[in-house]
């Protein structure tokens, strides 16, 4: 608790956390406005009726401002969406202007993020456009969800909805740059921790007052929870260290060198974002789908993007294994890390330095990766049968629990990095907290 104190002993460190809160605090407003011109008692029981489907997954993600119809209903998904596409241009080597850009350092890596934004506009108004379409037409027995379908309600509604992805992704920009942690997953983790509170009172009714639980069945849930939680920490932290040989060498009158250290390898570096770029392109054949409901290839695409079925699980775990191998072919190049480790004399013990190192960090990287992958691939599909098991609230899902844990981390991490800067302790008596900094789109 001291550690805690001494947050807001620190003058710049209190003026982050304060300017985080705040934004945050500013998006839980904004999804909170609904637009008007919905019934909202229709719509409420529409996302009641979809709480299963990826339509509630998605209401999940924005803290419920989806169900609300809130002017930030669309969250930070088309930036996500559209940080996927062009990291998949760039890794794939598509567009050579892209390619150009990404060689050109810091310049080049802003005017990337520019495009980034344009593009997310266009996403943000196509879907915008696409779930207001489809709430048009899916009325709720005899009450239509919208009350007077005119141009004018879809033009305001796209318009709003349009720019308030955009005044999301601003606000996530500017509590990374000014704030606390990464604000893309910041906006995320509040989004799921709002419906928390609750989760755990229906819960507590299930078991007290309706009893539809038993306590013995909550207290197993409350111990697999944990039991998950504890997982998920072990294996966000998880590192195969490499040991690393300096050789000496005289500088003038002086030797360096000679030192003993190791290169850490996550045994999940990509921690949460795997997770969200598959949930991004899992909604958009649902997206492309809502722009002709009642159509015989929508009402197809709904039926085969089945939540419940068992392709819809492989093609999501695959997914995520995809984009985990890909964020490390991205992120980190073992060619590159041989290079350095040459240049400054630096050898890995029984490998040859140059391409056999680089060989060995490739060979070691893929072989980590596959047991991360695996093990969040596995998580994510955990929340269906969680319900189907246990009845647990959605909230208490493996992807959900995966992508708070790993939020927590990093931002915990930051703030004891601050605080052992200035010379404060960090936050355990032994150890320090091993975050990860997710970052999307190179913010």
């Amino acid at each position: 608790m001291q550690s805690f104190v001494d947050i807001f002993k620190i003058p710049e460190l209190r003026r982050r956390v304060l300017f985080t809160l705040g934004i945050l605090a500013i998006y839980r407003v904004g999804a909170n406005v609904p637009i008007p011109g919905m019934n909202a008692e229709a719509l409420q029981q529409l996302f009641e009726q979809q709480s299963g489907t990826l339509l509630g997954f998605l209401d999940i993600f924005s803290g419920g401002a989806l169900s609300r119809l809130a002017i930030f209903s669309l969250g930070i998904m088309p930036y996500i969406n559209a940080s996927i596409i062009m990291s998949l241009l760039q890794g794939a080597h598509v567009i050579p202007y892209l390619d150009r850009l990404a060689k050109e350092g810091d310049t080049g890596r802003k005017k990337i993020n520019q495009l980034t934004r344009y593009f997310t506009l266009l996403l943000a108004g196509i879907q915008s456009f696409g779930f207001t379409t489809l709430l048009m037409r899916m009325p709720i027995g005899n009450v239509p969800v919208v009350k007077d379908p005119s141009l004018l309600f879809i033009i305001t509604t796209v318009l709003t909805l349009t720019a308030g992805c955009v005044f999301v992704m601003w606000l996530g920009e500017q509590v990374t740059e000014m704030g606390v942690g990464n604000g893309i997953s910041l906006i995320i983790f509040t989004g799921i921790v709002e419906g928390l509170p609750r989760a755990v009172k229906n819960m507590v009714v299930d078991v007290f007052q309706l009893q539809e639980r038993t306590i013995l069945g909550a207290s197993v849930l409350l111990v697999f929870i944990l039991i998950v939680m504890g997982l998920v920490v072990w294996v966000e932290t998880g590192q195969r260290k490499i040991p690393v040989q300096y050789a000496k060498r005289v500088v003038g009158r002086k030797m360096y060198g000679g030192a003993s250290t190791f290169l850490p390898l996550k045994v999940d570096q990509s921690g949460v974002i795997a997770v969200i770029f598959a949930i991004s392109l899992l909604s958009v054949p649902v997206t492309f789908a809502s722009f002709a409901q009642g159509s015989a290839w929508a009402d197809k695409i709904n039926t085969i993007w089945n939540q419940g079925a068992w392709w819809y699980y492989m093609v999501y775990a695959s997914l995520i294994v995809f984009f985990c191998y890909f964020y490390n072919s991205v992120q980190f190049n073992p060619t590159d890390m041989a290079e350095n480790l040459k240049k400054w004399g630096g050898f890995i013990p029984g490998i040859r330095p140059g391409e056999p190192t680089a060989a060995y960090i490739q060979r070691v990287l893929e072989r980590i990766t596959l047991g991360g992958a695996l093990f969040v691939a596995a998580l994510a599909v955990l929340p269906d049968y969680l319900r189907r098991v246990f009845n647990a609230p959605f909230f208490f899902g493996g992807t959900s629990i995966l992508i708070v844990v790993g939020v927590a981390l990093d931002t915990v991490g930051q703030l004891e990095s601050h605080l052992i800067m200035r010379h404060y302790d960090g936050f355990m008596k032994q150890g320090r907290v091993k975050g990860r900094w997710f970052n999307v789109g190179g913010s």
